[in-house]
């Protein structure tokens, strides 16, 4: 059993492979190009390499994982891993060996390669209104003659000088209310939700408040530091969901909770911790950094960092003054935060527990900021189409004009949405995470050395590419200059037009082997006898392996495009509609997207090119409208109520159709503006 090999998926970077048995765990990374830190080369010196071994029957996968998949604990891993992290899995990467079929999690502090997440805020008009208000009074103390209870005399006034009327106050705010309003002299700012209840009691006059807005998608999560006062974004913070351990889509997850006892909690607890990491991260940033002192220094005074910003400068924000907090997320990820069984959202006619949105308060979610603030659940509209999706149409508003607007959400689950102000209906289809760069043989995530642009020259069928975290392409470069580690998401779309464009796969998605008959770069594999196209050679890569792209990998990539462009079709046709008037493509994805190349690919029927616009993290948007006014919130449920949701697969067409839309860009359908671009003879194939 000597050439024995075990398959090891690596999460959240995606990347999977057979390794050979007694591999370590850091060489296992560095086959298959999964960046794992390794500062002191693997003598067990550093602790930087620390992983987790998950354990568990993942049906994805098709895998059995666990401990006893791994090599015996080493005792040199006690100076870097406590009783209680070993208990959860946690082992060195240079000292665990692989002997079985592994699911190891690389937590953020231990990736070399750090995941690039473009979640960027948009500069959006949003009114501001936000549940939470703040009113400063001037009491008089109590007397002897009119000893009134210290909240009582909070609403009194709350009501004589704002018309406040019937407040309640939340506990933890009232256990505070005695010690405030002496220690303010009786002078104290009260800070009201939604004009119903006193979560906050302030000495003295104070204007800073602020609140989160927080997108959790299958793969990554965004948070959003919002002032309420001005709507000023402070900061943006984003991390891959740590629940891609679990699966990458969310079908996966639910089959996780169903075959693993706990396995809801475990990942609702995950995404928990997730946030409020998060949270830390944006709140660590508005404080100065701490100097590095010596004995002879120690009692220097700091005027200044090294950025020139004094000390007074500095919000230096607590977990306390974050009063609200606005999150969105799709179906799945909404039931999993709020630990509601997913179950039902697995099978037919996959209802969805509560389709209202809900505020519950941060306490009971284990959300660390101030006890007493609300979290704001944005509603779903759909089994498939989630709080997120409501968040795309808060920001996009196309119920308030005459323009027929196709809105695609391209993540792990493509969601689409169609119409205008007459009539809007919805979608979701299964893409998978091959437009991502994952189950691809050579994908991965957005990372450093991750091809993310690509060019192939229509004559000699030479690649040129670039790759994340160097700014000249390969043409401008040396070999070894590039240190390429797979492909990403915009690059996957990318190679799929040129490869189309320049005629080297045909309209079906099939290698053209007359076209590249001798050509170096179209090769067979010698283990899996598969057509493989090269793109970069092993002289350019850092992982020591031509990255290449397979015949299975397209036919991946085309199964994904497809049931995009399916479900576009049939909301057109449900509409009545001959073409969209606007396309908007919203997501990360969509952030990095040559739209030119996205037509080519056919993700969406023909559009003018022009009028294909990208929107960037648009749920995101609309979670930060949702936490800055209180009016988006109902807004939001408006959404929920009234748009129309189409099951895509019981449409009697849809296989029909998803069929048709595999081929480049389309079985049958005309792309007049793809005229000129692509050449006439490979265009009407």
């Amino acid at each position: 059993m000597q050439n024995e090999d075990y398959m090891v998926i690596f999460q959240p970077s995606g990347r999977r492979g057979s390794v050979p048995k007694g591999v370590s765990i850091v060489e296992a990374a560095r086959l298959l190009g999964v960046g794992i830190e390794t500062l002191c080369g693997g003598r067990t010196v550093c602790g930087k390499c620390i992983v987790r071994i998950e354990a568990g029957r993942f049906e994805k996968f098709g895998i059995t994982t666990g401990l006893d998949h791994v090599s015996p604990w080493q005792e040199a891993e006690g100076k870097f891993i406590n009783a209680e992290q070993k208990a959860a899995g946690f082992r060195l990467g240079c000292q665990a060996r692989v002997f079985g079929d592994l699911l190891v999690y690389v937590p953020e502090a231990s990736r070399a390669c750090k995941q690039v997440i473009s979640k960027a805020a948009r500069d959006i008009k949003i009114d501001l209104n936000p549940a939470v208000r703040h009113y400063h009074l001037k009491l008089d103390p109590p007397v002897i003659e009119e000893p009134l209870g210290d909240f009582e005399r909070v609403g009194r006034d709350l009501e004589k000088k704002y018309g406040l009327k019937d407040l309640t106050i939340d506990l933890f705010a009232l256990r505070q209310l005695p010690r405030v309003l002496r220690q303010g002299d009786w002078q104290v700012t009260v800070s009201v939700w939604n004009q119903k209840e006193i979560i906050c009691v302030r000495p003295g006059t104070v204007k800073r408040s602020y609140g989160f807005a927080i997108d959790v998608g299958t793969t990554t999560v965004a948070a959003y530091l919002c002032d309420l006062n001005s709507g000023h974004v402070v900061d943006t913070v984003s991390m891959m969901n740590p629940q891609c351990k679990y699966g990458e889509d969310v079908m996966s997850r639910i089959t996780y909770h169903r075959n693993n006892p706990g396995g809801l909690q475990r990942m609702r607890d995950d995404i928990i911790a997730g946030l409020n990491q998060l949270i830390d991260r944006a709140l660590a940033v508005t404080h100065p950094p701490k100097p590095a002192k010596t004995i002879l220094d120690a009692s220097a005074p700091v005027e200044a960092d090294a950025t020139g910003n004094s000390q007074e400068e500095y919000l230096c924000l607590q977990h306390d003054d974050i009063h609200d907090l606005a999150i969105v997320f799709n179906t799945v990820m909404h039931h999993i935060f709020l630990e509601i069984d997913p179950a039902a959202l697995g099978r037919s006619p996959f209802p969805p527990a509560i389709h209202h949105s809900l505020n519950i308060k941060a306490r009971d979610l284990g959300i660390n900021i101030n006890p007493a603030a609300y979290v704001f659940v944005l509603p779903n509209e759909a089994g498939f189409v989630g709080a997120d999706n409501v968040g795309v149409l808060l920001a996009e508003q196309p119920h308030k004009g005459d323009l027929n607007q196709l809105i695609i959400d391209i993540g792990t689950n493509g969601e689409l949405v169609l119409g205008n102000r007459h009539k809007l209906i919805s979608s979701s289809c299964a893409t998978g995470p091959a437009l991502e760069g994952a189950q691809l043989s050579c994908g991965m995530r957005a990372a450093p050395g991750a091809i993310e642009r690509i060019a192939i020259d229509s004559e000699t069928k030479e690649v040129d590419y670039k790759v994340i975290g160097r700014q000249a392409w390969r043409k401008f470069s040396g070999p070894e200059d590039m240190h390429v580690r797979g492909i990403c998401g915009s690059g996957v779309l990318d190679l799929l037009a040129e490869l189309f464009r320049t005629g080297i796969i045909d309209k079906g998605g099939a290698f053209n082997r007359k076209t590249l008959n001798g050509h170096p770069r179209l090769r067979k594999n010698p283990s899996t006898g598969m057509a493989e196209f090269v793109l970069a050679w092993s002289a350019e890569s850092a992982i020591e392996n031509d990255i290449v792209i397979t015949q299975k990998d397209i036919r991946q990539m085309q199964l994904a495009k497809g049931a995009l462009y399916a479900g576009c079709k049939l909301m057109i046709k449900r509409l009545g509609l001959k073409q969209v008037d606007l396309v908007k493509i919203a997501g990360a994805f969509g952030t990095h997207i040559d739209r030119v190349k996205a037509l080519i690919a056919g993700l969406f029927p023909d559009c003018r090119i022009e009028n294909i616009q990208s929107v960037g993290n648009a749920a995101g948007d609309g979670c930060r409208a949702a936490l800055l006014n209180v009016a988006k919130r109902e807004e939001a449920d408006w959404y929920a109520r009234n748009v129309e949701y189409i099951e895509l697969t019981t449409e009697p067409n849809f296989q029909r159709e998803f069929v048709a839309a595999m081929s480049l860009p389309h079985m049958y359908d005309d792309f007049p503006h793809l005229e000129g671009i692509v050449p006439a003879d490979i265009l009407r194939q």
